[in-house]
């Protein structure tokens, strides 16, 4: 960096990078500068820089001084320690602005010789006080997930049918025939703590009453008239309770029955095709139960406007992510025990990253908001208006199929699917989800249930293949 380059940097001030120095003389309190750069993003210290941005410089002999002091508190007085960078660069009347260079830390969280972890906070620095804040510098660095937390909640509190099913199915398993067997298989599927009592993922997935452990991780659902969340008024509300695989398809349902249907050439006892293919939700609800942030106590919310649909998870994007990074298909695990149970079919899963491009692909009008300073992701589904054209784009009113017409005139849905697979054996799971106006896994269960009774038949295979109904 030479000296214009350094002018026009301290031109600009400080900020949660960049820190100004007129001196050094505390080998702590530069200790604590150093911890708090490295366990936030990095940044550079410019010493004979005063804090109006003026450059005093320093002498040459405070050089050596202040470089052996910064060589101290990097490898003595910071815990673990830090490898610095320095450079000496030349200012007016024969003076030297030192650049100090922390880089961002691998090793976090850093302390400093008390024992106090420091963040930036804008261009000052901030204790680190609460154990929120600890854990969740902890989990920024993979030491430590919020899903793995211990809870108050024995494994007498298990689901042990739902979980007995899930062994059979999944591991092909018998259900263990004591506590200590069960405690030891719990433990070695992470689903249960070390003190014998089950984690957060063990209460969230395979708990008879989560609700009843951790209220606080529900979907609360909201169908406001307009475009404006109302104090007072709304068209339908729930919250939605159970484990995650209920949780998810309460949801899902909730947002379907608050959609419009359109005939789309069908008849008028079809139940007609949603606005908005059921697949963009599965993807989006299953992202927003995966990856929230379980270390804040908040729901995620959920609400339904005439021009759109909004989903509110807590916490903001993990790490590095942007919401470039996401729609191209980065991703960054919050929840590693979750996402692992996810991916065996508790919920329609299809991999890792590629979730919200899926979602893209089959619905382009959808927004992000990463909100660093309120905590929040905030996934905006558009439905009516198109995104900057300010105009309704308005069904016709053949097209369009009430919810209580639908409801009165439906069949049930393993008949409705026999009379589509009659019509067109080569249909795919998405297209009668889309058809139905249900979860592809909802699609998925009832199959399964024909299946058993011998009404349906798979013939070939999956891809190539058709469906008879017997």
């Amino acid at each position: 960096m030479n000296r214009s380059e350094i002018k026009k940097q301290i031109s600009l001030g400080e900020d949660s990078r960049h820190q100004f120095k007129v001196n050094l003389r505390s080998v702590d309190s530069l200790a604590a500068e150093m911890a708090a750069f490295a366990n936030s993003e990095g940044g550079t210290i410019f010493i004979g820089v005063a804090d109006d941005g003026s450059i005093p410089g320093l002498l040459s002999k405070d050089v050596n001084r202040i470089n052996q002091l910064i060589s101290n508190a990097a490898s003595q007085h910071v815990r673990s320690p830090l490898t610095v960078q320095t450079e000496n660069i030349p200012a007016d009347s024969n003076r030297i602005i030192i650049a100090l260079t922390v880089p961002k830390g691998i090793d976090k969280p850093y302390f400093d010789k008390n024992g106090v972890i420091w963040l930036k906070s804008g261009s000052d620095k901030r204790r680190v006080n609460s154990k929120e804040e600890l854990r969740r510098l902890f989990q920024s660095v993979d030491q430590f997930h919020a899903d793995e937390l211990p809870t108050k909640a024995d494994i007498d509190k298990l689901d042990k049918l739902r979980f007995r099913d899930f062994l059979r199915d999944t591991y092909n398993q018998q259900f263990p025939e004591d506590r200590q067997s069960l405690i030891k298989l719990l433990q070695n599927m992470n689903l249960v703590a070390d003190n014998g009592m089950l984690n957060l993922a063990g209460v969230l997935l395979f708990a008879e009453k989560p609700e009843w452990i951790k209220p606080q991780f529900v979907i609360k659902a909201i169908r406001y008239p307009g475009s404006d969340i109302h104090s007072t008024t709304y068209l339908d509300t729930e919250d939605f309770t159970g484990s995650l695989e209920k949780v998810f398809d309460d949801s899902l349902a909730f947002i379907m029955r608050n959609l419009q249907k359109m005939q789309a050439g069908h008849g008028i006892n079809s139940p007609g095709t949603p606005e908005i293919p059921v697949s963009v939700f599965e993807e989006l609800l299953v992202n927003a139960i995966a990856h929230r942030d379980y270390l804040i106590s908040a729901p995620i919310r959920l609400f339904i406007f005439d021009d759109r649909i909004e989903i509110i998870s807590p916490g903001h994007l993990p790490n590095n992510l942007t919401v470039e990074k996401i729609c191209a298909g980065n991703s960054n695990i919050r929840n590693p025990i979750l996402v692992s149970y996810i991916a065996k079919g508790l919920l329609p899963y299809k991999g890792i990253g590629s979730g919200i491009r899926r979602a893209l692909d089959d619905w382009p009008d959808i927004d992000f908001l990463d909100d660093r300073g309120g905590c929040i992701f905030t996934v905006t589904v558009y439905r009516k208006t198109k995104k900057g054209s300010g105009k309704m784009v308005v069904f016709p009113k053949e097209q369009v199929l009430s919810q209580e017409g639908s409801e009165k005139g439906s069949e049930k849905s393993s008949e409705k699917i026999l009379k589509l697979l009659s019509a067109t054996p080569q249909m795919t799971i998405l297209q009668l989800a889309n058809q139905l106006g249900i979860s592809t896994r909802a699609v998925e269960k009832q199959i399964a249930k024909l299946r058993e009774r011998d009404f349906l038949k798979r013939i070939g295979p999956a891809k190539g293949g058709y469906w008879k109904v017997l």
